[in-house]
């Protein structure tokens, strides 16, 4: 076996492989379609005798996860280019930096999304969240999603001015007060056809069924509106339901302090309102590193200094003693902002810099997610130990000197990344980059899910509703 560097990533790989050498390179966290795997015996095959006469991969997930291979890390996985023959593909399609989910009609890869029955993600029904034929915000704009940086390492210029921001692992929020749907200019006849219709359903004691009919042009007010990373929960309709009930203390945390046009988008991290983890959690033997456990413990929880029960469970009051310690009060679930933006009634959409972004969060009493460092790319990033260093390349480098390590919040678990920002640009432009432990423990937590996590089951709520 020998090591190998991939966007930055090590891979181990087998001695056929020579330095330099061109090939497939799938990172963590996503999955291989079955044909492909099958075609290039990747999937794990038991004989008669019980050895393995295949590769590794689970034959149902076929999902790729950063591992250890006789000590070494390996965060991701190197094909051959031969691996695609089948495909037919022209040779001249596969250089440098092509990047592909499928080739020629063949799927070769997608994104691993646990599924199954039961968990926090299979509530789909609770989430009460769907798409309307009349959109009820059409200004409240999803965030664009954050790409990984070590794919974009061309995108950073010198002196560009870039921010390195932690990456919390939680679910996406975003509220604004924005034009909101508030009714319809329906003619006489319309609205009679729709009480016909809802006095017949009721009766019949099918009341679920209605939707409405209109004629009229809708009507837009200025108003709060809050959603999900994909969805926009209607709140008049819908209510606050199921796994989305922890949401609302968050979302009325703007109300009134939102100038008109004003998104923010920010990360909710802790638990829900029943005491679950927003986000799963991981268990640390499994990663087989004895450092690891001794310092995170034999479980990872993503509390950021948030409780299940809403405050420190080993403090208490004694009622008949005035002078004893209280008790010490933790959010079950907290905010922090990572965007803002404004949007006119045209829909143009203005970004906030970090700074404003964090002046105005400052005047509504709402934290942002914590800064490690802001500055300007050199003009020349070498050093004289290494005159060859590159823009990309240094900008990297400088993420990873804060990519890895305990979250600087609660401080009991390991952060999963960061997210490096370029500031001198007009549209917001951002990229991620987690470190290999957390990636470790991500592919950990994923293995043993019976459902996706609250982020990616809005991926697939979005998928089956549209």
């Amino acid at each position: 076996m020998q090591l190998a560097e991939c966007f930055g990533n090590t891979v181990c790989v087998s001695l056929d492989y020579t330095p330099n050498q061109l090939g497939v390179y799938f990172p963590c966290d996503g999955q291989l379609d079955l044909q492909f795997c099958q075609k290039n015996n990747l999937i794990r095959i038991k004989s008669e005798d019980g050895t393995n006469t295949g590769g590794y991969l689970d034959p149902d997930k076929r999902n790729i996860k950063a591992i250890r291979l006789r000590g070494e890390k390996s965060d991701g996985l190197f094909l051959p280019l031969t691996c695609l023959d089948y495909t037919g593909v022209s040779p001249e399609i596969l250089v440098e930096g092509f990047c592909f989910a499928e080739i020629n009609g063949f799927p070769i890869c997608q994104k691993y999304i646990p599924r199954g029955r039961g968990g926090q993600g299979s509530e789909k029904a609770g989430n009460r969240s769907r798409k309307k034929k009349v959109n009820i915000a059409p200004l409240f704009m999803e965030h664009a999603d954050t790409e990984q940086l070590a794919y974009n390492l061309s995108a950073f210029k010198p002196n560009d001015l870039i921010e390195i921001t932690l990456k919390m692992h939680g679910t996406s929020q975003r509220t604004g007060y924005l034009p909101v749907l508030k009714g319809y200019n329906d003619s006489l006849m319309c609205e009679i056809g729709n009480a016909l219709k809802f006095i017949y359903l009721r009766f019949a004691g099918r009341t679920e069924e209605f939707e409405p009919k209109h004629d009229g042009e809708p009507i837009y007010e200025y108003g709060y509106v809050t959603g999900t990373r994909r969805v926009v929960l209607d709140k008049e309709r819908d209510g606050w339901y199921g796994s989305n009930e922890f949401r609302k203390q968050h979302a009325q945390k703007f109300e009134g302090k939102l100038w008109k046009g004003e998104t923010v988008y920010y990360e909710v991290v802790g638990f829900t309102d029943t005491g679950a983890p927003i986000m799963g959690n991981g268990n640390n033997k499994k990663v087989n590193d004895k450092a690891f456990v001794k310092q995170y413990g034999e479980e990872t929880v993503f509390s950021y200094g948030c409780s299940p029960y809403g405050y420190n469970p080993n403090r208490t009051v004694d009622d008949e003693c005035f002078d004893c310690t209280p008790i010490t009060h933790a959010p079950q679930s907290d905010i922090y902002v990572y965007r803002m933006t404004m949007t006119n009634e045209d829909g143009n959409i203005v970004e906030y810099t970090p700074d404003f972004m964090r002046y105005r969060c400052e005047q509504m009493g709402i934290k942002c997610v914590p800064v490690f460092w802001k500055g300007f790319i050199p003009q020349n990033p070498g050093s004289k130990d290494d005159p060859t260093i590159e823009v990309g390349e240094w900008v990297q480098n400088k993420a990873e000197l804060y990519y890895d390590g305990p979250d600087p919040i609660g401080k009991t678990h390991i952060r999963e990344g960061v997210v490096v920002r370029v500031l001198n640009k007009p549209k917001f432009c951002a990229y991620k980059h987690k470190n290999y432990n957390f990636k470790v423990l991500e592919g950990i937590i994923k293995e043993s899910a019976t459902a996706p996590d609250m982020e990616e089951v809005q991926d697939i709520v979005e998928s089956e509703e549209v």
